[in-house]
């Protein structure tokens, strides 16, 4: 699947034949598992998103939820978005994935495997858990000004 037309999650996840459900199930529990409260699940651009409803975060600059985290089958390959390893956040993040012995194959801040024993679920669940709503919101500001001072 290259980019999901589903619009609820179950939706999602039955389009995936069962390997590769299995697959986004299993990192989708750690997510569940680790995410603070206030984050809303749904899907967005096409992914598994976790969010910050706008009601909550105010408006934003493209109109559209505060992305947290977000999860996709892609055509051969899974990636889980994690959107505070951007920035100041990354060296910390590789440091504690790498001790793993795992092997991280990370862009901005996606992150993409085959299989969901190949990530360093651990480090991923308390890269999750980090940052509660209220502390995301602080970051993603701090983060747009300092983008913007540029």
């Amino acid at each position: 699947m290259v980019q999901s037309k589903a619009s609820t999650v179950a939706e999602y996840l039955a389009e995936l034949p069962d390997e590769r459900r299995a697959e986004v199930s299993a990192v989708r529990d750690v997510i569940l598992a680790s995410l603070p409260d206030g984050y809303v699940e749904g899907v967005m651009w096409g992914m598994i998103t976790w969010f910050v409803p706008l009601e909550v975060s105010g408006p934003t600059y493209n109109k559209q939820p505060l992305s947290y985290v977000a999860l996709a089958a892609q055509k051969n390959y899974y990636s889980v978005y994690l959107t505070t390893v951007m920035g100041p956040g990354e060296e910390s993040f590789r440091e504690r994935y790498e001790a793993t012995g795992k092997k991280l194959d990370m862009g901005k801040s996606c992150i993409r495997f085959k299989r969901a024993s190949d990530l360093a679920l651990d480090v991923i669940g308390e890269e999750i858990a980090r940052l509660s709503v209220d502390d995301f919101l602080g970051w993603h500001d701090a983060a747009r000004a300092a983008g913007s001072a540029r």
